[in-house]
């Protein structure tokens, strides 16, 4: 039994770690920006806090006496290329002072580099009008993947598209980019808690898909 904190909890991937944390007897602390949004969170083995994923002293106060962490958060008020990297730094170092050793973050699939290492957002034909958050997701990753830290990190993204009724059928396989590939969010979350309770990838980006 852990103690995860979940930033981002409030949103669909957020909800489904947090689903998938307790259905595996952990304690979670839900973290969102307005807790009575979501008191439908709060329950045995939950609790509901109010934070900011990109201030560096409230995830070390949050984050105290926990094992791991998700984040699974955005801003939608806030430039996706200031706040992925914003909340990058902050966890790293508020997760360091917390004294918390892993953190999976929830990416994006267009991150993922195609055969010839080619992010798939770089290739022909991706839509331009996606591009501005998918860079934001990029410079979050630059980021943990040039620190100099102890944190055990893992980026872990859908590696086509969500499956957004997707049921949990307890199946998952780690595959490169794959668009046409799907996942429902009760699997991704699975391999969310896979990598916290036995972690098998580390300081790396890998994609899941449905098995």
């Amino acid at each position: 039994m852990s103690q995860i904190i979940v930033f981002g909890a409030g949103g669909r991937a957020g909800r489904a770690a947090v689903g998938e944390a307790l259905h595996r007897e952990h304690h979670v602390t839900a973290v969102v920006r307005e807790p009575a949004k979501y008191q439908d969170l709060e329950g045995a083995g939950v609790r509901v806090l109010s934070g900011d994923v990109t201030d560096a002293d409230a995830i070390a106060s949050l984050a105290a006496g926990h094992d791991a962490a998700i984040m699974a958060a955005y801003d939608p008020d806030t430039q996706p290329d200031v706040f992925f990297p914003a909340a990058a730094h902050a966890l790293l170092d508020g997760l360091a002072r917390a004294g918390v050793g892993r953190l999976v973050v929830v990416g994006l699939a267009a991150t993922l580099e195609t055969i010839d290492g080619t992010p798939l957002m770089d290739t022909p034909g991706f839509p331009e009008e996606y591009r501005p958050f998918c860079l934001g997701h990029a410079a979050g990753a630059a980021v943990l993947r040039t620190s100099v830290t102890a944190l055990d990190w893992l980026i872990v993204s859908p590696a086509g598209d969500f499956d957004q009724a997707g049921a949990r059928s307890g199946r998952y396989s780690t595959a490169g980019v794959n668009m046409a590939s799907r996942i429902s969010y009760s699997d991704l979350a699975i391999a969310l808690l896979d990598e916290i309770d036995t972690p098998r990838h580390h300081r790396t980006h890998i994609g899941v898909e449905e098995a």
